[in-house]
């Protein structure tokens, strides 16, 4: 089977604002099949974030199970992330998933991997997919730079990945959460 290549996602936050977008391109080898997927999307009832970059039907599978884990541990993201990741890793069948997860609420970035990993960054941004490292640079370079808010920071972020990474394109989907008292 053909590879299919990545996406661009990034998460950032500035300003009590938390916010993620994606492309919408799904490449499969040298062709684009589809320009206006929903890489990202709010999951806990609008309390988190979250994204993909890897295979749609993986990512889908990652998206339920993630919420599942989300409402077994009274809505704690960092609970759902370990959960999940210790569920991927071990579980026959979800450990030949191929993705990758972003997920945010409004104190935490998190990235989820099938090796087990949970990671938070060091900084208030992240970026996964075959853009990801243009995107994190960007976005890095923004924040520390500019006064910019932070969806726009994000569009930036992303508009010039699109520019860049051929299996980043401009269709772009981007979700916010609001901290509290914002």
């Amino acid at each position: 089977m053909t590879e299919m290549h990545g996406t661009t996602i990034i998460v950032l936050r500035r300003n009590g604002k938390t916010v993620m977008a994606g492309d919408g391109q799904i490449t499969l080898g040298d062709t684009v099949m589809k320009g206006t997927a929903k890489k990202v999307r709010k999951l806990g009832d609008g309390k988190v974030i979250a994204g993909f970059a890897g295979s749609v039907a993986d990512a889908l599978t990652l998206f339920e199970k993630f919420e599942e884990k989300f409402k077994e541990g009274n809505s704690s993201l960092r609970r759902a992330a370990v959960n999940l990741a210790k569920e991927w890793r071990t579980n026959k069948i979800l450990r030949n998933l191929q993705a990758l997860l972003l997920v945010a609420d409004s104190q935490s970035i998190l990235l989820v991997s099938g090796n087990g990993e949970v990671i938070e960054p060091d900084e208030e941004v992240l970026a996964i997919g075959s853009g990801g490292s243009y995107a994190l640079a960007a976005a890095r370079a923004l924040l520390r730079n500019t006064d910019m808010e932070a969806e726009s920071i994000a569009l930036q972020a992303m508009t010039i990945t699109s520019e860049i990474c051929i299996y980043t394109n401009s269709k772009f989907t981007i979700e916010t959460l609001e901290g509290e008292g914002q």
